[in-house]
């Protein structure tokens, strides 16, 4: 009997830590946390350095090397020319490291950057980042006034590069002239 209440305290317990470590999720309309993240490309990308001058697409996969992650990032490089035709920063971005990503990007020939965030800084401000330690498979648009347009949190990875063209032409996004 004794260690049923053991168990049942130590349950409670890791309840109790767990919610009060719980991050609050962004919601549509909210500003963009501020984030600095190195790309596959080697340049360190910054939540300032669009605002008021570009939209910005962050598509967020699990772990490099993996069959969803793959087909997500194929599938953004085969819809490059029609995301190129938008005012938009478009990434897709984890958790891995940033040698890992370069990796990743490079045996994908990627024509776009994959964002490190290994110390999960981003991922939690977003509210993406799963129990398991990675982040949910979650796409965040983001408007040139650094404010959240819409997250999509019911990504298919196959199609996922013409699914963003749609949301963009959908969320009346500006193309280039």
């Amino acid at each position: 009997m004794k260690k049923v209440y053991v168990l049942g305290a130590m349950l409670l317990s890791s309840l109790l830590l767990m919610s009060g470590t719980a991050q609050a999720e962004v919601k549509v309309g909210d500003d963009v946390p501020e984030f600095k993240l190195v790309g596959s490309d080697g340049k360190t990308y910054t939540s300032e350095q669009f605002k008021g001058k570009q939209a910005i697409v962050i598509a967020w996969f699990p772990k490099a090397f993996t069959g969803g992650c793959t087909k997500e990032c194929t599938s953004m490089r085969e819809a490059g020319e029609t995301l190129k035709q938008f005012e938009v920063a478009y990434f897709t971005a984890s958790c891995d490291d940033v040698k890992k990503n370069m990796d990743f990007a490079a045996s994908l020939d990627l024509d776009y950057p994959i964002l490190s965030d290994p110390d999960k800084s981003f991922a939690k401000a977003l509210g993406c980042l799963s129990p398991r330690g990675v982040s949910s498979r979650w796409t965040y648009y983001i408007g040139k006034d650094g404010k959240i347009l819409h997250i999509d949190k019911s990504v298919k990875t196959a199609s996922h590069g013409a699914d963003i063209a749609a949301q963009m032409e959908k969320l009346g996004i500006a193309k280039k002239n």
